[in-house]
């Protein structure tokens, strides 16, 4: 894949514009494409995004809620659903699902797997065990690199 990202515009939780291409810091980015209407997305890929936090500390982790009408994404319900009410990794809201369309995502949840130097690495869809098997070994070749 590997294609060089020019931006990725969204809004953080208090709707101040980030680009994330821009503001990262020179770490490889996993980046989870979701919705909070999505259950596998609220039941399993957040889960895993932070089992991966923990598993490859030197790739940064973050999530775009991709807003899709009557399923938009505010502080409150992105917050309500994490029980301990604390977020484990930046959220952010992709307003319009204009990252959703950027990277042509199959649905959600959509990964993607960013190089340090902005490239995309891989791009995946879904969060069941054949999308959770491919996610972990493009984030093990991404830091044997």
């Amino acid at each position: 894949m590997n294609s060089s990202i020019a931006s990725i515009v969204v809004k953080d939780l208090d709707l101040n514009p980030v680009d994330l291409i821009q503001q990262h810091s020179g770490k490889a980015q996993l980046l989870l494409i979701y919705n909070n209407d999505c259950m596998g997305c609220t039941g399993r890929a957040i889960p895993l995004a932070y089992e991966f936090q923990l598993q490859f500390p030197d790739i940064e982790v973050a999530a775009i809620h991709s807003d899709f009408t009557n399923r938009e994404g505010n502080k409150e319900n992105i917050k309500a659903i994490f029980t301990s009410g604390e977020i484990p990794f930046p959220i952010y809201i992709d307003q319009h699902h204009q990252v959703y369309d950027q990277f042509k995502a199959e649905g959600t949840p959509q990964w993607l797997l960013i190089t340090a130097n902005g490239e995309l690495y891989r791009s995946i869809f879904g969060s069941q065990d054949n999308a959770k098997n491919r996610l972990f070994y493009a984030l093990e070749s991404l830091v044997n690199e």
